[in-house]
């Protein structure tokens, strides 16, 4: 009988695709989510991946250009309306407060360091927020996504159990299909949750370092226009 049993197995096609085929439409629609949930993650990933490695670049020469001693003032018109980087909105945002700051006399408002610090620390939180944007999807996967697959399994055992309840058979051909129907959906839910939380993990990183090398420019610059500040009012 086990012999049977298992020839009957050697006929059964236990391929992914027709496995899916077989599979009841409740553990179909799990798999078609977790797919999409994980194709989602790769393109946030990789996306993500690619501006964070921008913006570290674009710091990079941005702080050549601003510490190599030239105006300020002719790097915020070299940089015009256009700024291209995260830490280039910083610096436009608090050089264009800056330039606001005088009358047309050229004498300094009063009040000026504080409007400077408002329009950086806006600009700042604006960069930040964008920099972590889409990450939450990517928590969100690696947490749900192994419990969607186990609920995919719980509900393919328990119809595989139906059918061995109505064939009254419960040789090794007839238990082994549904059972291997019911884990594909555990399977995906963990590829699709573990690229997800090791690569939130990695870019929330990345961002909230950036976000301080931003944060830290910003304090800088806001020094800098103190200073210029205090000798307007000298």
């Amino acid at each position: 009988m086990e012999t049977q049993a298992l020839e009957a197995l050697g006929g059964i096609d236990f391929s992914l695709a027709s496995m899916f085929t077989r599979a009841t439409i409740v553990v179909q629609a799990v798999t078609v989510l977790l797919a999409l949930a994980s194709f989602w993650s790769w393109t946030i990933i990789i996306d993500r991946s690619l501006a964070l490695r921008r913006a570290r670049r674009d710091a990079g020469m941005f702080e050549d250009a601003f510490w190599s001693g030239q105006p300020l003032d002719a790097l915020y018109d070299r940089i015009g309306a256009k700024p291209r980087s995260e830490i280039e909105r910083v610096f436009v945002a608090g050089m264009g407060e800056w330039r606001r700051s005088f009358d047309k006399t050229g004498a300094l408002i009063p009040g000026a360091r504080d409007r400077i610090d408002r329009s950086l620390d806006v600009a700042l939180s604006r960069e930040t927020e964008a920099l972590g944007s889409r990450l939450t999807f990517l928590a969100t996967t690696g947490s749900i996504a192994p419990y969607v697959g186990l609920f995919g399994t719980v509900w393919g055992i328990m119809t595989a159990f139906e059918q061995i309840s109505i064939q009254q058979n419960t040789n090794l051909a007839t238990v082994a299909p549904g059972i291997a129907e019911a884990l594909v959906t555990t399977a995906i839910g963990l590829v699709a949750a573990v690229p997800a939380v090791i690569f939130y993990n990695k870019l929330t990183a990345d961002a909230q370092r950036l976000s301080a090398r931003l944060e830290s420019f910003a304090d800088e610059f806001s020094v800098i226009l103190s200073r210029q500040i205090m000798r307007g009012q000298a």
